[in-house]
């Protein structure tokens, strides 16, 4: 018996070696080793992509929880300071030579702007205009100022490439409405009548909405404005004023544009002397019918002493520009006003040597119909860009008013950040 049981021993120990032998084999080859590690590596990827598809399922949930237009919008500052400065080159001033400085609206000082630009939906932008500024009044050492303040608040709407809708409730001007609505620093003149724009596109209309239509090489712009809102009432009752804008502009051929466009302003009275708060737009007030005869009459009869005859005023301009070849340009303008037969115009002609330094010359004037008074402005400058974020605007001024002639010599600095 004991013969045997070693023997089955002996056979079972030999089958279990040449078992282990084979596994070891197995397992030392290196094909079956690479598959091993590929499974595993297979379900580590697949156990990362489930972990990546919760998170992603977390994020897109807060997105549409929390989101609004300003989520994946991104905002751009800039700062601009302009110093224009001028040295009058006479000895005595009087107030005759500072009301002609007034006319020619010589607007020395230091103005800051700060800009914020934000792109909402990829094409619209909000702008946000901060602006702070410190003049010279007419009187010698008389300094007036502001603190920095809201200046603008405007919000463009691009449709398509062939409309977009513009919405100013805040510091409206004609300007933003202009096909040219990024006004460079090589626009502005030594003065404000010596820019390469009508005043007309500067003036200020309160809050307003408008729309501009492209088609082909022409470009129509039309807008609605309201201004005089929140403030105090005048003497003459005037509450606020309605004002519509428009232009239109037509590329005649390559390098030529042709612009017409004109405002017409429309004041509007309240009987009753309060003043609204900003943004407050009076259409039409009920009729009290249980008013008395008298308090009418009262009113009727204070009122008819002071109130005077309410018109409407209007101003058209006309504007050519023309490009003689890459670097020569010419410019010119003219605006009239149907109300006091006010004629305002200039002519520029500038040439560009190199891409930092500009040379023009500028003539303009105006003429009032109703006094038979002239003013002629001519004005030289030469811009010197230091960079890209500084200008240096030298230049000599003479006004022409009446009996004063005043030459001048002026410096426009413009710092952009």
């Amino acid at each position: 018996m004991e013969a045997v049981t070693s023997a089955v021993e002996k056979v079972k120990g030999f089958i279990d070696s040449l078992f282990h032998r084979s596994q070891n084999s197995y397992s030392r080859n290196p094909i079956e080793i690479l598959k091993r590690l590929q499974r595993e590596s297979f379900s580590e990827q697949m156990k990362q992509r489930d972990r990546l598809d919760k998170v992603e399922r977390l994020l897109s949930f807060y997105k549409l929880s929390k989101g609004s237009p300003f989520q994946e919008a991104s905002t751009h500052v800039r700062a601009e300071v302009d110093v224009l400065g001028a040295v009058l080159m006479m000895g005595d001033i009087d107030q005759q030579h500072a009301d002609a400085l007034d006319r020619a609206e010589v607007r020395t000082g230091i103005h800051t702007r700060f800009t914020f630009e934000t792109t909402m939906r990829q094409n619209d932008t909000l702008v946000a205009d901060f602006v702070a500024c410190q003049e010279g009044g007419k009187n010698v050492g008389n300094i007036s100022g502001r603190s920095l303040s809201l200046a603008k608040l405007s919000y463009v709407a691009n449709v398509g490439d062939w409309f977009y809708a513009i919405a100013v409730p805040v510091g409206a001007q004609c300007r933003d409405f202009d096909i040219a609505r990024n006004y460079s620093h090589k626009a502005k003149g030594l003065t404000t009548i010596s820019s390469l724009d009508p005043p007309l596109l500067s003036q200020h209309n309160g809050g307003a909405i408008g729309f501009t239509v492209r088609k082909s090489n022409v470009v129509a712009s039309l807008a609605q404005s309201v201004s005089g809102l929140g403030v105090q009432l005048g003497s003459d009752g005037i509450g606020h004023c309605l004002s519509t804008f428009g232009q239109v502009v037509c590329q005649l051929s390559r390098g030529v544009n042709l612009s017409l466009m004109g405002l017409h302003q429309v004041p509007k009275s309240r009987n009753h002397r309060v003043s609204l708060r900003p943004l407050t737009i009076p259409i039409g007030f009920l009729k009290q019918r249980n008013a008395s005869e008298n308090s009418v009459g009262a009113s009727a009869s204070s009122l008819g002493t002071n109130t005077q005859e309410i018109v409407s005023t209007g101003s058209i301009a006309l504007k050519l520009e023309t490009e003689l070849d890459e670097n020569a340009k010419v410019g010119g303008w003219f605006e009239m006003q149907n109300s006091n037969s006010n004629l305002r115009w200039a002519v520029t002609i500038s040439d560009i040597f190199n891409e930092d330094l500009e040379w023009g010359v500028t003539f303009s004037g105006m003429h009032d119909g109703s006094k038979g008074w002239n003013q002629y402005q001519l004005e030289s400058f030469l811009d010197l860009c230091l960079g890209k974020r500084f200008s240096l605007k030298l230049g000599t001024s003479y006004v022409a008013d009446g009996d004063a002639q005043i030459p001048a010599l002026m410096l426009r600095c413009i710092w952009s950040l």
